[in-house]
């Protein structure tokens, strides 16, 4: 079974399926609009609460990061003046920096997650959507921003006009998950957000194509006229849809 995630609303899901499929016939498709370089190592959000989920060591109570991870190196270079775009655990650091390793000695994305998820112990294949880089861009009245400047670094305040996934149209489905895809009929798409963690995979070229031939199912984040959580209502209102499951769909 073929899986697309997010960082937040699908791992939860994951976390009741893998009770009742095996984890070794499971595929994860993640995405990777939200990546982005923190203090020289390429954090990605939502591969790792995948990761971590199937390792078990995820925060539970968060949904993002290490369960007792510790933040000395973060509050150290914080009082060395150096203010990091995101708050990273010391163990979460410890992934970014062994992935950007792989990556700096010339592996794809793809190549440095089968590392980690190998060096995890985890069952099941967990890949990124691409190994090109794609970059969810907020559009405010003021200024156009990373998401992560958008959702960490102003916390969803600011009025959103657009949102777009830049370097999408360039981006190629990464091989990996191509051969997934030529040997599995279903694909599950879970409840991440439908505008920046879906909206980015199925919006490579190439994408909708293939799923128009398989078996899909999708799961709503969206319960009556309110998302589970985050800002996908805010961010679906940009692109002109009521928030609801029907514009999901």
């Amino acid at each position: 079974m073929i899986i697309f995630s997010g960082g937040t609303g699908t791992p939860k899901l994951l976390n009741g399926l893998r009770k009742v499929v095996s984890e070794k016939d499971l595929t994860v498709v993640v995405n990777t609009a939200e990546d982005i370089w923190v203090s020289g190592n390429l954090v990605t959000p939502d591969i790792d609460t995948v990761l971590y989920l199937l390792s078990d060591r995820i925060d539970t109570n968060k949904w993002w990061g290490v369960a007792d991870d510790s933040f000395r190196t973060h509050e150290l270079m914080k009082s060395l003046e150096h203010n990091e775009k995101m708050m990273l655990g010391d163990l979460d650091r410890a992934t970014s920096i062994m992935r950007s390793e792989h990556l700096r000695a010339g592996k794809t994305l793809s190549e440095a997650i089968i590392e980690l998820a190998k060096s995890f112990g985890i069952a099941s294949k967990v890949l990124p959507m691409s190994d090109d880089t794609v970059s969810t861009m907020i559009v405010s009245p003021e200024e156009t921003m990373h998401f992560q400047d958008f959702w960490l670094g102003k916390h969803g305040d600011p009025d959103v006009l657009d949102v777009y996934q830049d370097g999408v149209s360039h981006a190629s489905i990464s091989p990996a998950v191509i051969k997934v895809l030529e040997q599995d009929d279903e694909v599950l798409i879970g409840p991440s957000n439908p505008i920046t963690s879906i909206g980015p995979i199925l919006a490579i070229p190439g994408m909708r194509e293939i799923l128009q031939k398989k078996k899909v199912i999708a799961v709503s984040p969206i319960i009556g006229t309110e998302p589970i959580s985050g800002p996908a209502g805010k961010l679906m209102k940009a692109r002109g849809m009521d928030v609801s499951s029907f514009s999901v769909a």
